[in-house]
Protein backbone atom coordinates (compact mmCIF):
# COMPACT_ATOMS: atom_id res chain seq x y z
CA UNK A 1 0.00 0.00 0.00
CA UNK A 2 1.18 3.31 -1.07
CA UNK A 3 0.96 5.97 1.72
CA UNK A 4 0.22 9.53 1.28
CA UNK A 5 4.15 10.11 2.00
CA UNK A 6 5.18 8.32 -0.71
CA UNK A 7 3.59 9.81 -3.24
CA UNK A 8 4.36 12.77 -2.38
CA UNK A 9 8.17 11.88 -2.53
CA UNK A 10 7.41 10.42 -6.36
CA UNK A 11 5.32 12.95 -7.17
CA UNK A 12 8.54 15.33 -6.27
CA UNK A 13 10.65 12.89 -8.27
CA UNK A 14 8.68 13.19 -11.21
CA UNK A 15 8.14 16.60 -10.91
CA UNK A 16 11.48 17.79 -12.94
CA UNK A 17 10.41 15.49 -15.74
CA UNK A 18 7.40 17.05 -16.39
CA UNK A 19 8.83 20.66 -16.63
CA UNK A 20 11.16 19.29 -19.29
CA UNK A 21 8.50 18.05 -21.49
CA UNK A 22 7.30 20.30 -24.46
CA UNK A 23 3.84 21.04 -24.43
CA UNK A 24 1.78 20.60 -27.57
CA UNK A 25 1.85 23.71 -29.86
CA UNK A 26 -1.24 25.01 -31.66
CA UNK A 27 -1.06 25.00 -35.67
CA UNK A 28 -0.42 28.72 -36.89
CA UNK A 29 -2.96 30.15 -39.27
CA UNK A 30 -1.62 31.21 -42.33
CA UNK A 31 -0.94 34.83 -42.87
CA UNK A 32 -3.64 36.65 -44.50
CA UNK A 33 -2.45 39.00 -47.69
CA UNK A 34 -4.18 41.75 -48.71
CA UNK A 35 -6.64 40.52 -52.14
CA UNK A 36 -5.94 42.66 -54.86
CA UNK A 37 -8.63 42.91 -57.83
CA UNK A 38 -7.65 44.83 -61.29
CA UNK A 39 -10.34 45.77 -63.87
CA UNK A 40 -8.42 46.83 -67.23
CA UNK A 41 -9.58 49.17 -69.83
CA UNK A 42 -11.21 47.24 -73.18
CA UNK A 43 -8.36 45.25 -75.41
CA UNK A 44 -5.97 42.38 -74.87
CA UNK A 45 -4.42 41.60 -71.45
CA UNK A 46 -1.32 40.64 -73.65
CA UNK A 47 -1.95 44.08 -75.43
CA UNK A 48 2.12 44.59 -75.34
CA UNK A 49 1.37 47.44 -74.43
CA UNK A 50 -0.65 49.34 -71.40
CA UNK A 51 -2.71 46.34 -69.81
CA UNK A 52 0.74 44.22 -70.29
CA UNK A 53 2.37 45.98 -67.93
CA UNK A 54 0.12 46.84 -65.56
CA UNK A 55 -0.20 43.02 -65.31
CA UNK A 56 3.40 42.70 -64.99
CA UNK A 57 4.23 45.27 -61.88
CA UNK A 58 1.10 43.21 -59.90
CA UNK A 59 1.86 39.80 -60.89
CA UNK A 60 5.39 40.15 -59.84
CA UNK A 61 4.20 40.93 -56.61
CA UNK A 62 1.86 37.86 -56.38
CA UNK A 63 3.99 35.46 -57.72
CA UNK A 64 5.63 35.97 -54.57
CA UNK A 65 2.24 35.52 -52.32
CA UNK A 66 2.28 38.56 -50.63
CA UNK A 67 -0.49 39.06 -52.84
CA UNK A 68 -3.94 37.64 -53.94
CA UNK A 69 -4.61 38.98 -56.87
CA UNK A 70 -7.56 38.86 -60.13
CA UNK A 71 -7.77 40.47 -63.04
CA UNK A 72 -10.47 41.10 -65.60
CA UNK A 73 -10.98 42.77 -69.19
CA UNK A 74 -13.99 45.49 -69.37
CA UNK A 75 -16.37 44.87 -72.60
CA UNK A 76 -17.04 48.79 -72.72
CA UNK A 77 -17.36 51.83 -71.32
CA UNK A 78 -20.96 50.62 -70.44
CA UNK A 79 -20.13 47.93 -68.63
CA UNK A 80 -17.39 49.67 -66.23
CA UNK A 81 -19.65 50.65 -63.45
CA UNK A 82 -21.68 47.62 -63.59
CA UNK A 83 -18.19 45.13 -63.40
CA UNK A 84 -16.91 47.79 -60.74
CA UNK A 85 -19.57 46.81 -58.69
CA UNK A 86 -19.01 43.10 -59.04
CA UNK A 87 -15.46 43.72 -57.71
CA UNK A 88 -16.33 45.36 -54.94
CA UNK A 89 -18.50 43.18 -54.08
CA UNK A 90 -15.84 40.43 -53.49
CA UNK A 91 -14.82 42.07 -50.54
CA UNK A 92 -10.70 43.01 -51.60
CA UNK A 93 -8.51 45.19 -50.22
CA UNK A 94 -7.84 46.94 -53.51
CA UNK A 95 -9.87 47.71 -56.75
CA UNK A 96 -7.43 49.27 -59.23
CA UNK A 97 -9.08 50.25 -62.06
CA UNK A 98 -6.82 51.02 -65.42
CA UNK A 99 -7.38 54.13 -67.54
CA UNK A 100 -8.43 57.39 -68.07
CA UNK A 101 -11.79 56.55 -69.62
CA UNK A 102 -12.58 54.81 -66.45
CA UNK A 103 -12.27 57.63 -64.33
CA UNK A 104 -16.18 58.71 -63.64
CA UNK A 105 -17.08 55.29 -63.06
CA UNK A 106 -14.38 54.79 -60.90
CA UNK A 107 -14.95 58.47 -58.50
CA UNK A 108 -18.66 57.25 -58.71
CA UNK A 109 -18.03 53.96 -57.05
CA UNK A 110 -15.68 55.25 -54.90
CA UNK A 111 -18.19 57.67 -53.33
CA UNK A 112 -20.41 54.63 -52.95
CA UNK A 113 -17.75 53.14 -51.28
CA UNK A 114 -16.44 54.98 -48.67
CA UNK A 115 -14.92 51.96 -46.79
CA UNK A 116 -13.82 50.68 -50.22
CA UNK A 117 -10.28 51.45 -50.61
CA UNK A 118 -9.19 52.16 -54.89
CA UNK A 119 -6.61 53.02 -57.48
CA UNK A 120 -6.62 54.26 -60.79
CA UNK A 121 -4.00 54.12 -63.19
CA UNK A 122 -3.67 57.09 -65.75
CA UNK A 123 -6.57 59.62 -64.40
CA UNK A 124 -6.68 62.38 -61.69
CA UNK A 125 -9.22 63.74 -60.29
CA UNK A 126 -9.78 67.78 -59.88
CA UNK A 127 -12.41 69.73 -58.96
CA UNK A 128 -14.89 69.29 -61.44
CA UNK A 129 -13.99 66.49 -62.67
CA UNK A 130 -14.90 63.53 -60.18
CA UNK A 131 -15.74 65.52 -57.42
CA UNK A 132 -17.76 69.05 -57.08
CA UNK A 133 -16.01 71.97 -58.81
CA UNK A 134 -16.59 73.69 -55.29
CA UNK A 135 -14.32 71.68 -53.48
CA UNK A 136 -11.03 72.47 -53.17
CA UNK A 137 -9.27 68.77 -52.95
CA UNK A 138 -11.23 65.79 -54.00
CA UNK A 139 -8.97 63.75 -52.51
CA UNK A 140 -10.97 64.41 -49.22
CA UNK A 141 -14.00 63.54 -46.99
CA UNK A 142 -15.45 66.79 -48.27
CA UNK A 143 -14.43 65.98 -52.14
CA UNK A 144 -15.65 62.42 -51.53
CA UNK A 145 -12.48 60.63 -53.00
CA UNK A 146 -10.83 60.03 -49.60
CA UNK A 147 -10.46 56.50 -50.32
CA UNK A 148 -8.83 57.07 -53.92
CA UNK A 149 -4.81 56.93 -55.05
CA UNK A 150 -4.23 57.95 -58.57
CA UNK A 151 -1.10 57.34 -60.81
CA UNK A 152 -0.47 59.79 -63.29
CA UNK A 153 2.47 60.10 -66.01
CA UNK A 154 3.46 62.88 -67.65
CA UNK A 155 3.66 61.50 -71.09
CA UNK A 156 4.25 65.14 -72.49
CA UNK A 157 8.11 64.99 -71.04
CA UNK A 158 9.10 61.91 -72.51
CA UNK A 159 6.68 62.60 -75.28
CA UNK A 160 8.87 65.81 -75.98
CA UNK A 161 11.90 63.77 -75.90
CA UNK A 162 10.53 61.16 -78.53
CA UNK A 163 9.90 64.22 -80.94
CA UNK A 164 13.64 65.62 -80.91
CA UNK A 165 14.54 61.89 -81.44
CA UNK A 166 12.33 61.70 -84.42
CA UNK A 167 12.83 65.49 -85.51
CA UNK A 168 16.62 64.37 -85.60
CA UNK A 169 16.49 61.25 -87.21
CA UNK A 170 14.06 62.56 -90.13
CA UNK A 171 15.30 62.61 -93.06
CA UNK A 172 12.09 63.72 -94.90
CA UNK A 173 11.63 66.61 -92.64
CA UNK A 174 8.07 65.17 -92.15
CA UNK A 175 7.13 62.38 -88.78
CA UNK A 176 4.35 61.09 -88.19
CA UNK A 177 2.22 59.92 -84.79
CA UNK A 178 -0.47 57.23 -85.09
CA UNK A 179 -2.72 57.62 -81.47
CA UNK A 180 -5.31 55.79 -79.83
CA UNK A 181 -8.59 57.97 -78.66
CA UNK A 182 -8.46 61.23 -77.90
CA UNK A 183 -7.82 61.32 -74.14
CA UNK A 184 -5.64 63.30 -71.85
CA UNK A 185 -3.21 60.82 -71.83
CA UNK A 186 -3.04 60.22 -75.22
CA UNK A 187 -2.89 63.49 -76.34
CA UNK A 188 -0.41 65.02 -73.96
CA UNK A 189 1.61 61.95 -75.51
CA UNK A 190 1.04 63.40 -79.43
CA UNK A 191 1.38 66.98 -78.09
CA UNK A 192 4.76 66.61 -76.14
CA UNK A 193 5.88 64.76 -79.07
CA UNK A 194 5.07 68.12 -81.84
CA UNK A 195 6.35 70.20 -79.26
CA UNK A 196 9.97 68.46 -79.02
CA UNK A 197 10.14 68.40 -82.95
CA UNK A 198 9.52 71.62 -83.18
CA UNK A 199 12.21 72.77 -81.15
CA UNK A 200 14.77 70.42 -82.47
CA UNK A 201 13.69 71.45 -85.97
CA UNK A 202 11.32 74.29 -86.47
CA UNK A 203 10.60 73.15 -89.82
CA UNK A 204 9.63 69.68 -89.42
CA UNK A 205 6.22 68.96 -90.79
CA UNK A 206 3.72 66.08 -88.82
CA UNK A 207 0.53 63.85 -90.24
CA UNK A 208 -1.44 62.46 -86.74
CA UNK A 209 -4.56 60.48 -86.51
CA UNK A 210 -6.35 59.48 -83.41
CA UNK A 211 -8.10 56.42 -84.08
CA UNK A 212 -10.99 55.58 -81.84
CA UNK A 213 -9.65 52.32 -80.48
CA UNK A 214 -6.65 51.00 -78.60
CA UNK A 215 -7.67 47.57 -79.96
CA UNK A 216 -7.48 48.37 -84.08
CA UNK A 217 -4.18 47.33 -85.53
CA UNK A 218 -5.69 46.79 -88.99
CA UNK A 219 -6.97 50.50 -88.71
CA UNK A 220 -3.56 51.60 -87.04
CA UNK A 221 -2.14 49.99 -90.30
CA UNK A 222 -4.29 51.53 -93.12
CA UNK A 223 -3.55 55.27 -91.31
CA UNK A 224 0.32 54.35 -91.15
CA UNK A 225 0.75 53.27 -94.78
CA UNK A 226 -1.52 56.73 -95.94
CA UNK A 227 0.91 58.45 -93.71
CA UNK A 228 4.26 57.06 -95.60
CA UNK A 229 3.24 57.85 -98.80
CA UNK A 230 3.00 61.27 -97.66
CA UNK A 231 6.30 61.13 -96.97
CA UNK A 232 6.75 60.54 -93.07
CA UNK A 233 9.93 58.81 -92.31
CA UNK A 234 8.89 58.44 -88.55
CA UNK A 235 6.40 56.92 -86.88
CA UNK A 236 5.33 57.27 -83.51
CA UNK A 237 2.42 54.38 -82.64
CA UNK A 238 1.23 55.93 -79.24
CA UNK A 239 -2.34 53.79 -79.36
CA UNK A 240 -1.98 50.35 -77.18
CA UNK A 241 -2.36 47.44 -80.35
CA UNK A 242 -3.43 49.95 -82.76
CA UNK A 243 -0.42 51.59 -82.69
CA UNK A 244 1.31 48.57 -82.63
CA UNK A 245 0.12 48.10 -86.35
CA UNK A 246 1.44 51.25 -87.01
CA UNK A 247 4.71 50.14 -85.96
CA UNK A 248 4.30 46.96 -87.58
CA UNK A 249 3.76 48.26 -91.22
CA UNK A 250 7.19 50.40 -90.52
CA UNK A 251 8.74 47.56 -89.96
CA UNK A 252 7.62 45.78 -93.71
CA UNK A 253 8.73 49.80 -95.00
CA UNK A 254 11.70 50.05 -93.70
CA UNK A 255 10.93 53.29 -91.86
CA UNK A 256 11.86 54.44 -88.67
CA UNK A 257 9.43 54.06 -85.86
CA UNK A 258 9.19 54.65 -81.89
CA UNK A 259 7.16 52.80 -79.68
CA UNK A 260 4.70 53.49 -76.69
CA UNK A 261 4.13 52.89 -72.72
CA UNK A 262 7.57 50.06 -71.98
CA UNK A 263 10.49 48.73 -73.78
CA UNK A 264 8.57 47.68 -77.30
CA UNK A 265 11.56 46.14 -78.58
CA UNK A 266 11.31 43.72 -76.01
CA UNK A 267 7.19 43.36 -76.58
CA UNK A 268 7.15 43.94 -79.98
CA UNK A 269 10.33 41.96 -81.24
CA UNK A 270 8.58 42.35 -84.91
CA UNK A 271 9.85 45.35 -85.16
CA UNK A 272 13.17 45.50 -83.32
CA UNK A 273 15.07 46.70 -86.35
CA UNK A 274 13.53 49.75 -86.62
CA UNK A 275 12.62 51.14 -82.76
CA UNK A 276 15.01 53.93 -82.43
CA UNK A 277 13.48 54.28 -78.59
CA UNK A 278 10.26 53.59 -76.97
CA UNK A 279 8.41 56.76 -75.10
CA UNK A 280 8.37 54.23 -71.82
CA UNK A 281 6.04 55.32 -68.74
CA UNK A 282 7.41 53.00 -65.65
CA UNK A 283 3.69 51.60 -65.40
CA UNK A 284 5.05 48.14 -64.36
CA UNK A 285 7.57 49.83 -61.25
CA UNK A 286 4.49 52.15 -60.61
CA UNK A 287 2.08 49.32 -59.95
CA UNK A 288 4.45 47.38 -57.89
CA UNK A 289 5.44 50.31 -55.60
CA UNK A 290 1.52 51.11 -55.00
CA UNK A 291 0.55 47.50 -54.02
CA UNK A 292 3.88 47.25 -51.68
CA UNK A 293 2.74 50.51 -50.02
CA UNK A 294 -0.65 48.69 -49.52
CA UNK A 295 0.95 45.49 -48.09
CA UNK A 296 2.60 48.18 -45.52
CA UNK A 297 -0.05 49.98 -44.62
CA UNK A 298 1.27 53.31 -46.14
CA UNK A 299 -0.81 53.57 -48.86
CA UNK A 300 -2.46 56.91 -49.35
CA UNK A 301 -5.04 58.90 -51.11
CA UNK A 302 -4.04 61.35 -53.23
CA UNK A 303 -2.30 61.93 -56.74
CA UNK A 304 1.37 60.31 -57.86
CA UNK A 305 2.63 61.56 -60.58
CA UNK A 306 5.53 60.15 -62.37
CA UNK A 307 7.81 62.45 -64.56
CA UNK A 308 11.11 62.68 -66.02
CA UNK A 309 12.77 64.25 -62.81
CA UNK A 310 11.75 61.08 -60.80
CA UNK A 311 12.48 58.50 -63.32
CA UNK A 312 8.80 57.47 -63.53
CA UNK A 313 8.85 58.33 -67.61
CA UNK A 314 12.26 58.29 -69.82
CA UNK A 315 12.76 57.04 -73.40
CA UNK A 316 14.13 53.45 -73.52
CA UNK A 317 17.42 52.11 -74.87
CA UNK A 318 18.27 52.43 -78.86
CA UNK A 319 18.88 48.86 -78.65
CA UNK A 320 20.56 48.28 -82.78
CA UNK A 321 20.54 52.22 -83.61
CA UNK A 322 22.82 52.84 -80.57
CA UNK A 323 25.55 53.57 -82.72
CA UNK A 324 23.39 55.46 -85.28
CA UNK A 325 22.47 58.35 -83.31
CA UNK A 326 24.85 60.77 -83.90
CA UNK A 327 26.54 63.23 -81.00
CA UNK A 328 24.50 65.89 -82.21
CA UNK A 329 21.65 64.25 -81.52
CA UNK A 330 22.53 62.80 -78.58
CA UNK A 331 23.37 66.48 -77.27
CA UNK A 332 19.65 68.09 -78.60
CA UNK A 333 18.35 65.23 -76.13
CA UNK A 334 20.35 65.98 -73.25
CA UNK A 335 19.29 69.85 -73.58
CA UNK A 336 16.14 68.93 -73.96
CA UNK A 337 15.89 66.87 -71.23
CA UNK A 338 17.30 69.42 -69.09
CA UNK A 339 15.13 72.02 -69.90
CA UNK A 340 11.93 70.23 -69.52
CA UNK A 341 12.88 69.21 -65.97
CA UNK A 342 13.16 72.80 -65.09
CA UNK A 343 10.46 74.19 -67.11
CA UNK A 344 7.49 71.72 -67.48
CA UNK A 345 5.52 73.98 -69.57
CA UNK A 346 8.18 73.79 -72.56
CA UNK A 347 6.04 70.63 -73.76
CA UNK A 348 2.68 72.79 -74.24
CA UNK A 349 0.37 69.73 -72.94
CA UNK A 350 -2.54 69.79 -70.97
CA UNK A 351 -2.33 69.69 -67.50
CA UNK A 352 -2.17 66.79 -65.48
Amino acid sequence: MITNGRRLLIALMLWPLWQCQTPPTATPEPAQVPFVLILMDTGLEDDKTFNSHVLKGASAIAKDGRIKLDYTSSAGEQDYEQQIESLVARNPDLVVTVGFRMGFATARAARRHPDQRFAIIDAAFRPGFGCPEEVEDCYTREGGLANVTSLQFAEDQVGYLAGVLAACMSESGMIASVAGPEILPVVRFVSGYQAGARWANPEIQFLNVYLPSFNDPDLGKVKTQEFLSMGADVVFGVGGNSGNGALLVAAEQGVKGIGVDGDQYYTLPEARAILLTSASKGIDTAVRRLILDLINGKLESGIRTADLQSGGVDLAPFHEWESRISSACRTKLAMAREAVIKNPALTESPSY
